[in-house]
C-alpha cells in the first residue's frame, strides 16, 4: 500500500551513530542488550502521522517513498536529522543560576534552564558553559525502520496524536458519535482547544473533542407512528 501525507503508520525502528553505537530503539531486548533500558522506558511499535514531524524529516521522506509492509534503511546527514551544531546555543552562565536551583554543575550534567534543555560542557571560575544544542546535533545517523501497517482506527490515530504532540502515552480516550472524549478532568481549556484543532485536522472521522464529563449522549429519535384510520375516533354526527 502506497503512503501519502497524513497517513498514520505503525513502525518499529533502531538507530545507530556513524561509529555503530546504538542510541535508540523500539525493541526492548535490543535496548536491554545495549544498556538503553531505563526504569520508565516504554518499548514496542509506535504510530506516527506522516508529514507532521512525528519522526525525523529524513526518515519520514524515505518512508513516504515506500509501501507497507516494508523495511526501510536510511543514513541521515545532520541537516535531515538533528541539525548542525549551532555555536550560538553554547551559553556562558553564572554559577548563581544553578545555586538557586540547588544544582551542583559538572561536565556532562543534563539541565533544564527556563524550560530549555542543555548539557553542561565545562565549569570554571564561577562560570558554566551549557550546550543547548540537541545531544545528537552535528551527528550522522543510521536508521532501520520496519513499516508494519497503515492505521485506520480513528481512536488509535487520536492516541498517536496525544503521544507524539502532547507526550501523553496513556491518555484515557473514548470515541462516541464521532466525538473524542477525554477522561482527564483537569485539562486546561487552551490545551483542549489546541488538541481539538489538531485532532480534527488530522483525523476527519473525528468531528468534536471534549471532556468526557461534558458529553451528553444524544437520544435516538423515535418515529411517530401514524394511527390508522380504523383506530381514529370517528366524529359524532
Amino acid at each position: 500500500m502506497s503512503l501519502k501525507k497524513h497517513d498514520f503508520v505503525e513502525i518499529e525502528y533502531t538507530g545507530w551513530l556513524e561509529d555503530g553505537t546504538l542510541f535508540d530503539t523500539t525493541d526492548e531486548k535490543t535496548a536491554k542488550d545495549n544498556n538503553l533500558a531505563r526504569e520508565n522506558s516504554v518499548f514496542g511499535p509506535v504510530v506516527v502521522c506522516l508529514g507532521e514531524e512525528h519522526i525525523l524529516k529524513g526518515m519520514e521522506e524515505k518512508i513516504m517513498e515506500s509501501k507497507v509492509p516494508a523495511t526501510v534503511k536510511v543514513t541521515l546527514e545532520p541537516e535531515k536529522a538533528f541539525g548542525k551544531k549551532n555555536a550560538k546555543l553554547l551559553k556562558l552562565m553564572p554559577m548563581k543560576i544553578f545555586r538557586k536551583q540547588e544544582i551542583q554543575p559538572f561536565p556532562g550534567l543534563e539541565v533544564n534552564i527556563d524550560n530549555s534543555f542543555g548539557t553542561v560542557r565545562s565549569v570554571s571560575g564561577g562560570r558554566v558553559i551549557v550546550d543547548f544544542n540537541h545531544p545528537l546535533a552535528g551527528r550522522t545517523l543510521r536508521y532501520e525502520a520496519k513499516l508494519t501497517r497503515v492505521v485506520e482506527s480513528p481512536l488509535e490515530k487520536a492516541r498517536a496524536v496525544f503521544r507524539n504532540e502532547l507526550n501523553i502515552k496513556d491518555a484515557e480516550l473514548e470515541l462516541k458519535e464521532n466525538t473524542l472524549l477525554i477522561g482527564e478532568e483537569k485539562f486546561p481549556k487552551e490545551v483542549l482547544d489546541a488538541v481539538k484543532k489538531r485532532v480534527t485536522e488530522l483525523i476527519p472521522d473525528i468531528k468534536e473533542v471534549m471532556l468526557k464529563k461534558d458529553f451528553k449522549e444524544s437520544k435516538p429519535k423515535t418515529e411517530k407512528k401514524e394511527k390508522s384510520s380504523e383506530n381514529k375516533e370517528s366524529k359524532p354526527e
